[in-house]
């Protein structure tokens, strides 16, 4: 790259130079899935703007040097309410169980078709309770929270900063989503830590009852375990800024005795749905499984790798107009690429200096394009175009599988062996079609030495 990496910080509003805090463990959080439904295009965004960083950034530093923690939220209220309707006979943690790991089974198998790597560490809400409830209890001690008719609630005015990222006059704030305004509150905008739960709900024993976290501490808690007090990026969706993310670093914040909880925060603009926000009324609501495997939109099925381009011909911070024309502008660029399989080589330093300008990935497309029309009438160039597609989270390689693909394919294998061994045999079949349909060819076997069931792959040809 001829210049060094600069990203657009939402806490200050400005593009900067990034300058990492610890250059051999570059660190960075990005909210992931509540699993209670399956993830729709506009969930997909975020997934493949990070996995594109995650990719830039493990080739400026090394594959070595990068974690990425992107979490699951496996307890909320939604959830507990989809697990009631979907499993109404059967007790409340069982059918939480099912609907928590239906959901996320597919959501990694949705942005695994869409050509994302997984995260170096993927956290379970429900594996870092008791490192909530030691955040709760310092944020107590420190007289930033206090305890209310069972809840415990943090206290807005005690933070001089509240406000820092979306920059909201405290006195201007809404409570927002999933904050009820009641009148055990001190002030409006505090907002819940920890809520007492029912015999009929999931709950923890804690100092104050039996109870479940609120939404924002959930992120504090694991990103602080993980990736420790203060790390580099935090990112997730424009919608996260208020009151999620806000929330997040007043905790963080409040009780590690920290300035910031993440040097960057960076945040990806809203997705419509020909020219319209996504309603379920409107009938222009889909899924990524929707998309990969029906025909309800444009009346066909859609490759990942053709979803993947159709995000990345848009900057990330700007809105997305998701439309039929918008897949097929996608499609035809791809159909114009190389096709051969070639050694990976280092990037085009056109499409890394786009990649290197805040993630501009209009830039970087068009610079890939042009190297793939080079790459077609000069095949010593193709190299060049197929690790610059690959840095974008996309393959020329149609007749071969490169390493990210072949994780994300190993990580499905495993999965379906893991439904086959809980006998949930329509799931995994469903991977295995899937699978297929994308050139994917499984074969079951035995292990000689275990007798237990092995499953290989090829790419069909």
């Amino acid at each position: 790259m001829a210049e060094g990496l600069k990203l657009y910080n939402t806490l200050t509003r400005s593009k900067v130079d990034f300058t990492p805090i610890d250059a051999t463990n570059v660190r960075m959080y990005v909210c992931g899935p509540t699993v209670y439904d399956f993830a729709h295009i506009g969930n997909a965004r975020p997934v493949i703007v990070f996995d594109v960083l995650y990719r830039l950034l493990r080739h400026i530093y090394g594959e070595n040097h990068v974690t990425y923690a992107r979490n699951i939220t496996d307890v909320d209220d939604k959830i507990n309410a989809r697990a009631l309707r979907d499993f109404p006979d059967l007790p409340l943690n069982e059918a939480i169980a099912k609907v928590t790991q239906k959901t996320a089974d597919q959501f990694h198998a949705d942005v695994a078709a869409l050509g994302n790597l997984p995260p170096t560490i993927e956290p379970r809400a429900t594996d870092n309770i008791s490192q909530m409830i030691d955040i709760i209890e310092t944020l107590i001690a420190k007289g930033h929270a206090y305890v209310a008719e069972g809840e415990v609630l943090f206290d807005t005015r005690s933070m001089a900063a509240y406000g820092q990222l979306s920059k909201r006059n405290l006195d201007e704030q809404q409570a927002g989503a999933r904050i009820a305004v009641e009148a055990h509150k001190k002030h409006p905008g505090d907002f819940v830590l920890w809520k007492l739960s029912s015999d009929h709900e999931p709950g923890w024993d804690s100092p104050w009852g039996r109870g479940r976290p609120g939404w924002h501490i959930e992120c504090s808690a694991m990103s602080k375990r993980y990736l420790g007090e203060v790390f580099d990026i935090h990112g997730g969706g424009l919608d996260l800024i208020f009151p999620h993310h806000e929330n997040e670093i007043a905790q963080s914040c409040c009780a590690n005795d920290t300035s910031v909880m993440a040097n960057i925060w960076m945040h990806n603009g809203f997705v419509q749905v020909e020219g319209r926000k996504m309603s379920k009324s409107d009938g222009n609501f889909f899924t990524i499984n929707e998309l990969l495997d029906t025909e309800n939109f444009g009346g066909r099925k859609w490759p990942g790798e053709v979803l993947r381009l159709a995000m990345l011909m848009t900057h990330y911070r700007e809105p997305i107009d998701f439309s039929v024309k918008r897949l097929e502008e996608a499609e035809r660029l791809i159909a114009k690429w190389p096709t051969g399989g070639a050694d990976d080589t280092t990037p085009d330093e056109t499409v890394l200096d786009a990649l290197a300008d805040d993630l501009n990935t209009v830039a970087a497309v068009q610079a890939l394009h042009a190297l793939a029309s080079a790459a077609n009438s000069d095949p010593s160039r193709l190299p060049a175009f197929v690790a610059s597609a690959a840095l974008l989270g996309l393959t020329a390689k149609k007749a071969e599988v490169n390493e990210d693909l072949s994780a994300a394919i190993d990580a499905l294998v495993e999965m379906r062996l893991e439904m086959l061994k809980t006998k949930n045999f329509a799931e995994a079949d469903k991977i295995r079609d899937d699978l297929l349909a994308k050139g994917i060819q499984l074969k079951d076997g035995k292990s000689k030495d275990t007798g237990e069931r092995v499953t290989t792959w090829e790419v069909k040809r």
